[in-house]
């Protein structure tokens, strides 16, 4: 497979408990639309049982274009995303 190369969206949402989610939202590097980037950052907040803020410009923004390896490339090509959970995401 060749290596795919995805945009990273460095994101924070902050919970309804106080504390600050940090979490990255990968997509295809050529995927450029925020609507469905912060679209996929809101369905992985749905999936968590703790309340959450608002996500936009404000919570998630571009950071990096990189190459990510083949399981993370096939989970993208699978489901059009792929998160990082980094903190306070459990």
């Amino acid at each position: 497979m060749n290596t795919m190369k995805v945009s990273v969206w460095d994101t924070y949402v902050h919970r309804m408990d106080g504390n600050t989610m940090h979490f990255d939202i990968l997509v295809p590097s050529t995927l450029q639309d925020t609507i469905t980037i912060f679209s996929y950052g809101r369905e992985y907040l749905e999936t968590k049982p703790f309340g959450t803020g608002q996500l936009s410009t404000e919570e998630c923004r571009f950071c990096h274009i990189q190459a990510v390896p083949d399981e993370v490339a096939l989970k993208i090509q699978e489901k059009g995303y792929y998160i990082i959970e980094m903190e306070n995401c459990t």
